[in-house]
């Protein structure tokens, strides 16, 4: 925050270290962890916070560094600046560091909220992240009588209840056009998006189920072998690596897109040959059942966690197999024979196995165009709710900068001023302190006499 700007009478500046202890986490050895809730509750860093209270996975039976409820817990190595409340007594690790404010802890947990982003920004380090004690100690805020700083809190409070109940809203419209979507693939593949008389347990007329080998030229996963080189960066005789992190539902994500050589793409390129228009799907990792087009017009690898389509063209269309394989049923088809706990596979085999409905071609264009009329309007209005949603972060930051600025709430010209305030923390400081103990002149060491 800026040191050299204006605030209201009555007001400070002050640092952290003026008005509070900071306390910096220390991870006691593993030894003394344990998941049987002996001792502490052991927080390491953001990994256990919420959105305001952290969550306990393991406890310290012999704690090094203690915070105490209303402790404000502030991430301190990467992510730095992230912030939780301490609602018990707990044991912190080097990944944290706790403001004890003994008036209104609220108030600093707000204003750090407010810096988050500009704490960050002076962490150092290679490897990751982190910022000091001193960090901490040292950042200025422009401190309000202590009155005011009750009247801000209630204020961000109330105003901070009506924006999560609308982001609520927002987030509930989002869980139900999810289910729309479904809805609409569902009725896709019953007949009812191209008005077909449709009988409970049946397919509508001229519909017939059939295995996807029998209506694919090609259904291959890609290389089993990682390239020993992989880059960054597009080049010369460098072409696109597509792992089933680029792919996603109804697009290809090309954020972390990686490259191979042509030595690599040349060896591995004719066991898939993938083609603009192709159908992708991810048979292996988080994201496995999720399928789209091929968007590159450019030669590309694919690693095993990728499927490959290519459909027979008089019988079968891409954006319908798409769609199919997106739907309950298609879904239900596919992961019905995945294996893994942790990770989740589709095995190849059973892909080619898997059955798919399948009208004649003029009704799988008919039934695209229907999911595609009523899916664009779904895109629209997430698109809307994800501009309301950043709009509501924005204002969330501005309600937070105008407290701290003083235009939050009214000042009070009977409120004790800050100053006061300082002075009586420092004091209570000063008569807080362990007396001195007596220190020996240099050189004159006493010795006590043993009689013989």
């Amino acid at each position: 925050m800026n040191e050299n700007r204006e605030i209201p009478n009555g007001w400070a500046i002050a640092s952290v270290q003026d008005i509070a202890e900071v306390i910096m986490g220390q991870s006691p050895p593993s030894s003394t962890y344990n998941k049987e809730e002996i001792g502490l509750p052991f927080f390491q860093g953001k990994a256990e916070f919420t959105e305001l209270h952290p969550v306990a996975e393991k406890w310290c039976c012999k704690p090094n560094k203690i915070a105490i409820n209303n402790d404000i817990l502030i991430s301190v190595r990467a992510p730095v600046g992230s912030i939780n409340i301490a609602d018990r007594e707990c044991c912190i690790g080097r990944g944290l560091a706790a403001i004890r404010y003994h008036r209104d802890h609220k108030f600093i947990y707000y204003y750090f909220r407010l810096i988050e982003k500009e704490l960050d920004e002076k962490g150092t380090g290679t490897t990751f992240r982190a910022i000091s004690g001193d960090v901490i100690k040292k950042t200025k805020l422009s401190l309000p009588p202590l009155s005011e700083q009750h009247r801000i809190v209630a204020k961000i409070e109330d105003l901070f209840s009506s924006l999560d109940k609308g982001i609520e809203s927002l987030k509930t419209a989002q869980q139900q056009l999810k289910v729309y979507r479904q809805a609409v693939l569902k009725w896709a593949f019953e007949g009812k998006l191209t008005n077909k008389t449709v009988v409970e347990g049946e397919l509508p007329e001229g519909w017939k189920w059939v295995k996807l080998r029998e209506v694919c030229e090609k259904i291959q996963d890609g290389s089993h072998f990682s390239p020993q080189v992989q880059y960054d960066e597009p080049g010369e005789n460098r072409f696109p690596y597509i792992t089933a992190k680029n792919i996603r539902n109804d697009y290809m994500d090309f954020s972390k897109l990686t490259y191979v050589d042509r030595e690599f793409q040349e060896s591995i390129y004719g066991r898939c040959n993938p083609e603009y228009g192709d159908v992708l799907l991810t048979k292996d990792g988080v994201n496995t059942g999720e399928v789209t087009l091929n968007s590159l017009k450019e030669p590309f690898s694919l690693l095993s966690s990728v499927c490959i389509f290519k459909t027979k063209k008089k019988d079968l269309k891409s954006e319908f197999l798409k769609y199919f394989i997106q739907s309950p049923f298609g879904l239900r088809a596919m992961t019905n024979s995945m294996t893994g706990t942790a990770i989740k596979r589709i095995i190849l085999r059973k892909i080619k196995d898997a059955g798919i409905i399948l009208p004649i071609l003029p009704e799988q264009d008919r039934i695209v165009a229907e999911i595609e009329s009523r899916l664009s309007v779904c895109d629209k209005i997430e698109e809307s709710i994800e501009h309301s949603l950043k709009q509501s972060e924005a204002l969330r930051q501005s309600i937070l900068k105008k407290a701290f600025e003083g235009k939050l709430v009214p000042q009070d010209p009977n409120d004790e001023p800050a100053s006061v305030l300082l002075a009586r923390i420092k004091a209570e400081r000063e008569k807080s302190k362990p007396a001195n103990p007596p220190r020996q002149q240099a050189g004159k060491t006493k010795t006590k006499k043993v009689k013989s």
